[in-house]
């Protein structure tokens, strides 16, 4: 299938699992979202397998660039949805799914929820006029072969495309098959009543972290069997890590191409992470040159996130314990405050700290611990967001 596999020792796995601290850190609920929303035929048990699907579709697929006043719309059903498009030097019509349908709403100007609504006659008829009068002229579509003939999508001529069982080979070649024959594996699952990860969880549909839709791929894969040791927790055992990484893409256009590395304490069993920290993240939009930036900029950082050693991490982590920023009362106040923070919230993230270490903050560290306790509090997003942005911010200025 044309991709090389770096397989790493897989090193032994404490019987039970490691003892972690969930509370520290941030929680990272994407991953749980996309777990929560997707369907059992979208939910793949190992790399290869997925990379079978994406590929062999991919396989089927071509894209061409066509007038748009040269595409005929044709209405078949009462659904405006049913309609049929041939295009330019075609053999047969095609059929456009719910997302090329709405691309094609959007390039032509017309609401698509409207469109939907309305007799496929009369839908026909409007899309037909914002073709023929379309002023970019041309478009980019993508249609696969599958029974019959699929519009996939519809973008401008200028559409950057990755498709997405690159991406696949991308982590394939850091991750094999994704199932442990390398140190990078679908995640194991946290015992709350414990609090022991136990990264040795049998991949099911239920607790599998590798998707793909007609419309896009996620992947979210862990290195659980190799703690990484940060520091002390307040009773004396040690602050234990875990690297880990998730990437996305849409060959159709539903989104960019992504991936984002982090060091995490724990996945629980509804895929939300837990304990998160030095979050970093590449965004590619599908322009004009986004296959050479994947290629020379979004892969090879995927390739030396898994290939790094975690030395800088750990060095970061204990410096901010290190560094001692408050040893009154009116220190850390004064360190919030001067940081943007409210008296009120002030005082809850020194409170949060006093609750969980049994002392009030004194360093870095034990300030970043807080506001990101205090962040779990809020129930707006952007307002979780922003306190979350401003501990990243925090600990980044360490040294």
């Amino acid at each position: 299938m044309g991709v090389v596999e770096v397989l790493d020792p897989v090193v032994p796995t404490r019987a039970g699992g490691w003892k972690v601290d969930a509370s520290r850190g941030e929680r990272n609920r994407r991953v749980s979202s996309e777990w929560f929303n997707r369907p059992d035929d979208e939910r793949y048990l190992s790399l290869d397998d997925l990379w079978a699907n994406v590929k062999g579709r991919s396989e089927r697929s071509r894209s061409r660039v066509v007038q748009t006043a040269d595409i005929r719309v044709e209405a078949t059903r009462d659904s405006a949805e049913r309609l049929h498009l041939v295009l330019p030097k075609a053999q047969e019509p095609v059929a456009p799914t719910h997302w090329a349908f709405g691309q094609l709403a959007s390039i032509v100007g017309a609401p698509a929820s409207y469109l939907r609504q309305l007799p496929a006659p009369l839908a026909g008829i409007n899309l037909q006029y914002g073709l023929t009068n379309h002023r970019a002229e041309q478009v980019k579509t993508f249609e696969t072969e599958d029974g019959r003939t699929e519009l996939r999508a519809v973008t401008g001529p200028d559409y950057g495309r990755i498709h997405d069982f690159e991406l696949v080979e991308a982590v394939q070649r850091i991750a094999g098959n994704g199932t442990g024959d390398t140190r990078w594996k679908v995640p194991g699952v946290l015992d709350w009543s414990t609090g022991v990860y136990n990264p040795d969880v049998e991949i099911s549909r239920d607790t599998t972290t590798l998707y793909a839709s007609d419309r896009d791929v996620f992947l979210f894969l862990v290195d659980d069997r190799n703690p990484i040791e940060a520091g002390k927790l307040p009773d004396g055992s040690p602050d234990l890590y875990f690297r880990g990484f998730y990437c996305w893409n849409s060959e159709v256009g539903a989104k960019t191409l992504g991936m984002a590395s982090f060091y995490l304490r724990a996945v629980c069993q509804n895929r939300n992470l837990w304990g998160v920290e030095d979050f970093q993240e590449i965004k590619i939009r599908h322009s004009k040159y986004a296959a050479s930036r994947f290629a020379h900029e979004a892969a090879p950082a995927l390739t030396r996130f898994a290939d790094s050693s975690p030395q800088g991490f750990v060095n970061g982590i204990k410096a901010a314990r290190q560094q001692i920023v408050a040893r009154s009362d009116e220190d850390r106040a004064d360190f919030l405050r001067k940081r943007g923070f409210s008296k009120a919230e002030s005082g809850k993230i020194i409170e949060k700290v006093l609750m969980e270490e049994g002392r009030p903050p004194e360093s870095i560290f034990d300030f970043v611990q807080g506001i990101t306790r205090l962040a779990r509090d809020k129930t707006q997003q952007d307002a979780r967001l922003d306190m979350e942005g401003r501990a990243k911010k925090l600990l980044d200025r360490v040294g």
